[in-house]
């Protein structure tokens, strides 16, 4: 069951870097605004995202979250040269490196976690405390990217929608994995918190993929939703992390693959240039994309 989990995340994975870079293409042109529901390209985009969340989802009712959360992150390899293609050049050699190194960094780091499929519990007061901690993020991360430009502004912004997502993706494991064929457990708070977090991913994602910064955007997000995830299944789900000194020199190795990756991207220049130099009107948009799942 948790390998067809795992294959379920992989397809909804990739569903999602199509959909995230076609809705990036026309944010990039057209700013985080309303009228990008006016955008066939964004609404498809849209479509495809939700695809993938769906799957997602499915996904992580039937596998733990410190197993499925990392899964997306080899979608990075596609998805930024997919965008590439979109703005009608070939992805530069620096992007492909640098998504693949983050990619295989964090994909290192993620497989030392061990399996396990314990039925995931979490209290009210528990989960109150993440979104807490969740919102202090977001609002750091507001706040400085206002003074940011560029790159550093992207991944500011990413950040902040990473942690977002990963709430998402945390309260869909505790709902879906704790089910158990019983639809009453639906009934809870932590139902109607997803899509009340999923509309905020969504706004976060928009004006972090408006800045230009592809490449750097999608692998803020990417790295920042699974680790976030982790912790939380660890913390409060009771998921094991691994242990032992075997397992530290790997981790080390794969935590300095996945950050020499990330600078490689946020060093890229942006698709459109005007766009990080004008900011637009910040009246953001609700689209679909996996973190429905996330």
């Amino acid at each position: 069951m948790i390998w067809i989990g795992v294959s379920i995340a992989l397809v909804g994975a990739l569903g999602y870097a199509g959909g995230a870079a076609l809705q990036q293409y026309e944010a990039v042109h057209g700013g985080a605004t309303l009228k990008l529901v006016r955008q066939p390209r964004w609404l498809v985009g849209g479509v495809i995202g939700l695809t993938g969340a769906g799957l997602h989802a499915v996904a992580l009712s039937l596998a733990p979250l410190v197993l499925i959360q990392p899964v997306s992150v080899a979608t990075l390899v596609f998805a930024v040269p997919l965008a590439a293609a979109l703005h009608g050049r070939r992805p530069k050699k620096a992007e492909v490196l640098g998504s693949i190194a983050v990619a295989v960094g964090l994909l290192g780091l993620m497989l030392l976690i061990p399996q396990s499929n314990t039925r995931p519990e979490l209290s009210t007061p528990a989960a109150l405390g993440f979104l807490a901690c969740v919102g202090i993020v977001v609002v750091v991360c507001q706040l400085t990217a206002r003074r940011a430009r560029g790159a550093g502004k992207t991944l500011l912004l990413s950040v902040g929608a990473g942690s977002v997502t990963a709430s998402v993706s945390t309260f869909v494991r505790v709902v879906g994995g704790g089910l158990g064929g019983d639809l009453s457990r639906l009934f809870h708070w932590f139902t109607l918190a997803i899509p009340l977090l999923l509309v905020f991913a969504i706004v976060l994602l928009q004006k972090s993929y408006a800045v230009g910064y592809f490449g750097i955007a999608y692998a803020g997000v990417q790295v920042v939703d699974p680790i976030t995830s982790v912790l939380a299944g660890t913390i409060l789900l009771g998921e094991p992390l691994p242990s032992g000194v075997g397992s530290v020199i790997p981790a080390i190795v794969s935590a300095a693959v996945l950050i020499a990756g990330t600078i490689t991207l946020g060093r890229l220049a942006p698709e459109n240039p005007h766009q990080v130099s004008t900011p637009h009107p910040e009246i953001p948009v609700p689209f679909t994309t996996r973190a429905a799942a996330r």
